[in-house]
């Protein structure tokens, strides 16, 4: 535990104040070293220009050349090195020492090394061919901390060989310590070919003439090893010698390179490569006092890389990859390269403009270079322990710091030079001043803000401003990703530039209220259009270039866009230049607003108040029933209801006519006032009316729930309250929508921590959270401010460590997560890129995911109008909801919420969760309704009403129940033990007989049967087969238990025997083929089906391991052949003359068995006749999928939505197996949709991103993921991205159409287009004139009934398939024998 924190005080705490900078004991000293001198240096050159030199342009340019270049030499040397590690030709150098000269050796080094001669065979590698593998922050660190590693050096002592065999293994799994780092540059001039060849010779020769004394010197050396210390310092000792011989040994066979790359080397006359464990093995001579009164040679080897200068000259570079990415980070692309140069000659050329101009002082001068050279340093070093490490080390972190920094300094400097402007065109609005003097102090509190990890990444930052701008002041909805939030914001800004031309136009000059100009009429109407297109429109372009599911959906919008458009701006014009809001001013604003409360008050409180599960907390079942409410089973689609009509129809009245007109009147007034006195300026008067226009009708036809509640605090402060603070309606109530949305959040976040923290129902998680429940008390004021500016921000209020103390975390979007989730369209599993692939024999989760998929798909179709009907309540962006079935329990985040639209996010829960998630998912499905108690006395409670304590206790919950009986198409699984079903032996034994029976019905149906019973080869194979005396007498395979056929006193199977049970079932399988061919007891029909029967037991046996009599082995071979694992013996090789026999005929037959052995249970009558059991097997052929989990056809037939499907999944659970069958059946599951806090969510989910990636928490039993019934704490952390979480399926952003979903269709009569339009008029005008025949004595019933149904047949086409539909659920495979028999020779009913 001290451990711990003190490695997080080092590489959190302390890395976060200085950029990145700590000192790492697990690096040698020369990468600690540089890294030192490397941050001091950066810290003391800006401070002392400041002090040494006057506050100049030349300081200031010598400051920025001088950073600019020292990033220029560091970043090229860097690129440089990295490719030549990548692409290079590494080099073998190796030499001896003569032993008179070792002394001349030693003290002649540098001069060696300066002259850049070397005496050793020189042997270039075949290198580069496959670069090694990038590796992993982890990796990059030296094994010896106190080793000190000079840059330029000429002899080095390589690490003993106890310390390599320490490094091999560790490199193997990519987190090696290397080797030390050395530099040892030598310029040399490219020699010709022939003195190459002749110096190779030579050291060749020397070196095999050596091998003797090199053996018998290692031999004494290792004795005196132990014994010796090294004269350089931080040069580490040599290990014991005790089994370094041994070792040494093994390195000789099998060396590890240093670089981690493949090395091979070649020779230079020719293109033949050899090994390195053909070299000697790498010793140097060392430098202590033993090495120097050692009279025997060592060879010295080294390894380097060549790194050409110019030509001719090169320079030697013993350095390897792994530890040159400890030192400085590496940038993959010149791209990268340049970014970091340009943000570093940025973050020097603002941070010394500010010095320059005196911005700061005394101290505080310091503490603004700290914070520089943390943001240089963040560009050349990034701390990897600072960075989600779980997730991979993200490339933006280097940027981030330095780009924050050039952002604020940016803001500062802008600011300090309005205040030089003594008459600003705008000085403050309502009271508040804009340009304020202390903008300067947030630069003091830089490093903290770090520290504290109120800054997330530079993406996530970009995201979440555009995002918030975009929503804020143009109306816009959520941003779903960087390209999604650029997008946004670009056609804001595209529709605000054409409307601003025009406004501009018609403000200009004054204008009377008898006349309203032209221009400012069609303002009003391109505003109206814009408004309009834009909110029906996706914050993700990718739809508009990407239109593949849903293509008629989109061009469906298009079309509707265009004709609705088009009324919308003509409607728009001649209302705005009829002079209608001016010259009933009073009368028409004070009507649009009594009208905009009541019908806003209707519809979105009263009656989704009415539609609760308890209304108002108070009665016990909703007031407003659907039909489904009171069914237990529903079996067709949820009934549309009147108040549901009533809902939508108010809802479109107040989105496209009430608030439109709102806005448009006050649009009018304020730019009749406008026109005759400027405010605040022509350019910004124009500009604010147009923005705040364009804020509230796209507001208002995306997601009007909270306008009239805004529209009335509007009313009630600006005329009663506060009626000087007033400027304009518009901009009023502009100023009130934006403060309404934080009020709304506020109170959330409040009802948040008032729910989590209430001693009463607190669930302490660890001793902790005991602990810390007291201490949170005194801190309330705290914690209020920090709810504040949380709130202002848009930053989620985190539990520290899912305590009563509550922590700011750092700004997200209504997203939340950074990461993209992937979807493998293979298999269904969950995968995403911190996920690892899970192994779908072990788990259930990863095959029941496909369940969440195609839940996902259902809400694809259904979400955006249920929510347009009222059946979720009221939504707003950012909601998060739970739907709880019997075993389905999904979080549904919704994130985009447009004008027809919905983009969400699934994220499925484990089917059999923890402990914690059962007691939350039955505190989320018990009912309250028989609760009667009232304190603590139970004297009841009203009828249709909830008792005190039910009702205090509903209320102090952050979640609520908003339907009970909500449907979507599912699945419902049945399963069954299969042990259960076949423990005794008569089952198995029926379960072999239909296996077998299976196989003949699939021979005699297949195309290919004429074709094998007359292949000579096969008929040559089944000789044996023929004869009546054949016996099959292997007593692994058959056995008198499980055979029907089997001749007890025979001691097997004969083909009389089989004939004896199965003929009479060929026979009549052959009476129903088209061309029936002979089926008597010789022909070849019985004899391939004879040998068929053989050979699908003995595959059963060879799968079982040939240990039949035990259910285990049974089961587990069973299981093998219903995934298509065939183990053919040599005796029946036969079968591979065509392939289709097995997986055309024997494979389908396992499966089939299966479910015909399963129906045994339930209608026994099927297996008695063979009509029966021949029509049960033609019927399930077609109307059932049977396959393995594992197969795409699962996955396919699922997401196809077939009626039935059945399978057998293998699991392991607790080190058992268990083998189930699994059924399932498509219908109308039946869901509990819960609502949850949204900021509820967003600090549970921000609470474990900080403890387990910041605080290194891997406790899975800790505190903060216990169960919390009031907060739902453990259902709302599973839920989270992995691996922070553990949900079993997390979806891609999924939009849902409002076009898509039937019922709503129904109601509007669908998309509203030229072709509708165009039919609409065909209808009418062909009643018409079948009116006036009907005038010239034509009958007017017939006419009329032939009318209406020709347009009941155009209107009524999705009822029409929905019956067939519902029909065919209704006759699915599972009706009884009765109904088969029959509809066996009938017609379905259309």
């Amino acid at each position: 535990m001290g451990s711990q924190v003190v490695q997080t005080l080092r590489q959190g705490v302390w890395a976060s104040l200085t950029g990145g900078w700590y000192h790492d004991p697990d690096q040698n000293k020369f990468n600690n070293s540089c890294h030192l001198y490397l941050w001091i240096f950066l810290l003391m050159l800006p401070l002392s220009l400041h002090l040494a030199l006057p506050p100049t342009t030349m300081a200031l340019s010598i400051y920025c050349s001088a950073i600019t270049a020292f990033f220029i030499l560091i970043k090229v040397a860097n690129y440089r090195l990295h490719v030549l590690f990548d692409e290079g030709e590494a080099v073998i150098r190796s030499s001896l020492s003569d032993l008179s000269k070792a002394q001349d050796k030693k003290s002649n080094a540098s001069d060696a090394c300066s002259a850049g001669i070397s005496t050793a065979e020189q042997r270039p590698l075949a290198v580069g061919l496959q670069p090694s593998p990038e590796p992993s922050p982890d990796d990059l660190s030296s094994p010896n901390p106190d080793q000190a590693a000079p840059l330029l050096q000429a002899q080095q002592r390589p690490p003993s060989q106890a310390e390599r065999e320490e490094v091999r293994p560790a490199s193997s799994s990519g987190t090696a310590n290397m080797e030390e780092d050395i530099f040892e540059p030598t310029v040399k001039r490219i020699e010709d070919s022939e003195s190459s060849h002749t110096r190779s010779d030579q050291t060749e020769k020397q070196k095999s003439s050596d091998n003797d004394s090199e053996k018998e010197q290692r031999e004494d050396e290792e004795k005196e090893a132990s014994d010796q210390d090294t004269a350089d310092e931080g040069l580490p000792p040599s290990k014991g010698s005790g089994d370094e011989s041994e070792e040494e040994n093994q390195v000789q066979k099998d060396p590890s390179d240093a670089n981690n790359n493949s090395l091979q080397s070649s020779q230079h006359d020719d293109d033949e490569f050899v090994d390195i464990p053909e070299l000697p093995l790498q010793e140097e001579d060392s430098l202590d006092e033993s090495s120097e009164a050692s009279t025997q040679e060592k060879p010295k080897q080294k390894i380097y890389y060549k790194l050409r200068l110019f030509p001719g000259k090169w320079i030697n570079i013993l350095y390897d990859r792994l530890t040159l990415m400890a030192l400085l980070d590496r940038n993959h692309d010149v791209r990268e390269n340049l970014v970091a140069v340009f943000m570093a000659f940025l973050v020097s050329f603002l941070g010394f403009v500010l010095l320059n101009h005196g911005c700061f002082k005394d101290f505080w001068v310091f503490q603004f270079c700290l914070v520089i050279a943390s943001c240089h340093y963040s560009l050349l070093k990034v701390h990897h322990h600072c960075v989600n490490h779980l997730q991979g080390h993200n490339q933006l972190v280097a940027y981030s710091r330095a780009a924050y920094f050039c952002i604020f300094c940016t803001l500062i400097w802008v600011l300090e030079q309005l205040l030089i402007i003594k008459d600003l065109p705008i000085s403050n609005m309502y009271g508040v001043t804009i340009v304020c003097h202390d903008a300067l102090s947030f630069t003091y509190c830089f490093p903290v803000t770090f520290l504290v990890g109120l800054f997330p990444q530079i993406n996530t930052f970009t995201i979440y401003l555009l995002e918030q701008i975009d929503m804020h002041f143009f109306g816009g909805t959520a941003a779903t990703s960087l390209v999604s939030a650029v997008y946004s914001i670009l056609r804001s800004l595209l529709a605000l530039s054409l409307l601003y031309g025009f406004c501009f136009g018609a403000l200009k000059e004054p204008w009377d209220e008898q006349h309203t100009p032209a221009l400012f009429s069609g303002f009003c109407g391109l505003l109206v259009v814009f408004s309009y297109h834009l909110s029906r429109q996706s914050s993700d372009p990718t739809h508009l270039f990407t239109m593949k599911r849903f293509s008629v959906v989109q061009k469906d919008i298009l079309l509707s866009d265009l004709v609705v458009c088009s009324v919308a701006y003509i409607l728009t014009f001649a209302i705005t230049a009829s002079t209608v809001f001016l010259s009933l001013k009073p009368f028409v604003t004070i009507v649009l607003y009594a009208l905009a409360g009541t019908v806003g008050f209707v519809t979105h409180y009263l009656i989704p108040q009415l539609r609760k599960h308890h209304p108002w907390l108070w009665i016990s079942h909703p007031v407003l029933k659907t039909k489904e409410y009171y069914q237990f089973e529903p079996r067709e689609d949820a009934v549309l209801m009147w108040f549901e009509r009533l809902y939508v129809g108010l809802l479109c009245f107040e989105k496209y006519v009430v608030y439109p007109a709102i806005i448009l009147s006050a649009l009018t007034n304020d730019g009749f006032a406008l026109s005759h006195r400027k405010k605040l300026g022509i350019h910004c008067d124009v500009f604010l009316t147009t923005v705040a226009g364009l804020k509230l009708l796209r507001s208002s036809f995306c997601d009007p729930s909270f306008h009239f509640l805004t529209l009335l605090f509007t009313l009630v402060f600006f005329h009663f309250d506060c009626p000087r603070a007033s400027e304009s309606f518009l901009l009023d109530f502009f100023i009130m929508s934006i403060i309404f949305h934080k009020m709304r959040e506020l109170l959330l976040k409040l009802h948040f921590i008032l729910v989590y923290i209430a001693p009463w129902q607190i669930a302490w998680g660890s001793a902790f959270h005991a602990f810390a429940q007291p201490f949170a008390v005194p801190h309330s004021a705290m914690l209020l401010l920090q709810t504040l500016l949380t709130t202002v921000f848009y930053t989620p209020l985190a539990p520290f460590l899912g305590s009563a103390i509550f922590i700011s975390s750092y700004p997200r979007p209504i997203k939340f997560w950074e990461q993209k989730t992937v979807v493998d369209l293979s298999f269904g599993y969950f995968y995403s890129f911190t996920s690892t692939s899970m192994s779908p024999g072990c788990d259930d989760n990863n095959l029941n995911s496909i369940f969440y998929e195609y839940l996902t798909r259902s809400l694809q179709h259904s979400l955006c109008g249920d929510l347009l009907l009222g059946r979720w309540g009221n939504c707003s962006a950012g909601d998060c909801f739970i739907l709880a079935s019997d075993y389905l329990n999904a979080l549904v985040h919704l994130i985009e919420i447009g004008n027809g639209l919905v983009t969400f996010q699934l994220r499925g829960l484990e089917f059999r969760g923890t402990y914690c998630q059962q007691r939350e998912v039955e505190a989320i499905t018990e009912g309250v309704e028989e609760d009667d108690a009232c304190c603590c006395c139970e004297p009841g409670h009203l009828p249709h009403m909830l008792s005190c304590n039910a009702a205090f206790n509903l209320r102090w919950l952050a979640w609520e129940v908003m339907a009970t009986k909500y449907l979507l198409e599912g699945y419902s699984i049945s399963e069954n033990n299969a042990a259960t079903m076949l423990q005794v032996y008569d089952l198995r034994k029926l379960l072999i007989t239909y296996y077998l029976k299976s196989i003949i019905y699939y021979l005699a149906h297949s195309p290919k049967l004429p074709t094998w019973l007359k292949d000579e080869s096969i008929q040559e194979a089944l000789q044996s087969y023929t004869k009546w005396h054949h016996i099959e007498r292997d007593p692994q395979v058959f056995s008198v238990k499980i055979d029907e056929d089997y001749v007890h006193c025979l001691q097997g199977v004969t083909r009389a025997s089989f004939c004896n049970v199965y003929l009479e079932w060929i026979q009549y399988c052959s009476g129903k083929m088209e061309n029936p061919v002979d089926c008597d007891e010789d022909s070849p029909l019985v004899t391939l089906s004879y040998a068929l029967s053989v050979l699908g037991r003995r595959s059963l046996g060879t799968a079982s391991h040939n240990m039949s009599n035990s259910l285990e082995s049974f089961l587990y071979g069973f299981n093998t052949l219903f995934k298509g694992d065939f183990r053919i013996a040599t005796k029946d090789e036969w079968v591979f003359a065509d392939l289709d026999l097995l997986q055309k005929v024997v494979a389908p037959a396992v499966r089939m068995s299966l479910k015909l052995h399963q129906d045994h249970f339930t209608c026994l009558e099927e297996t008695e006749e063979a009509s029966i059991l021949y029509e049960a097997i033609t019927n399930y052929r077609s109307s059932l999928v049977i396959c393995h989990e594992s197969d795409p056809a699962w996955r396919k037939a699922v997401l196809s939505s077939r009626d039935t499907l059945l399978t057998l999944r293998h699991m392991i659970d607790d080190g058992t197996d268990e083998y189930k069958i699994i059924m399932l059946y498509k219908r109308h599951l039946s869901f509990k949709v819960i609502k949850i806090n949204k900021e509820c969510v967003r600090g549970l989910w921000a609470g474990q991103q900080q403890e387990l990636v910041f605080l290194r928490n891997r406790n899975p039993e800790r505190g903060s993921i216990q169960n919390s019934k009031q907060a739902l704490r453990n259902m709302v952390n599973s839920s989270c991205d992995q691996p922070l979480g553990y949900p079993m399926y997390v979806s891609p952003l999924t939009t849902s159409f409002a076009g898509t979903h039937r019922t709503l269709s129904s109601i509007g009569g669908g998309a509203l287009s030229l072709d509708a339009i165009r039919t609409w008029f065909c209808s009418k005008w062909l009643r018409l004139v079948m009116c006036m025949y009907c005038n010239s004595g034509v009958n007017m019933e017939d006419v009329d009934c032939g009318a209406g149904g020709s347009l009941s047949v155009s209107h009524n086409r999705p009822s029409s398939v929905t019956s067939n539909s519902l029909s065919l659920y209704q006759n699915r495979a599972r009706s009884s024998h009765s109904r088969r028999h029959h509809n066996s020779g009938t017609s379905p009913h259309n």
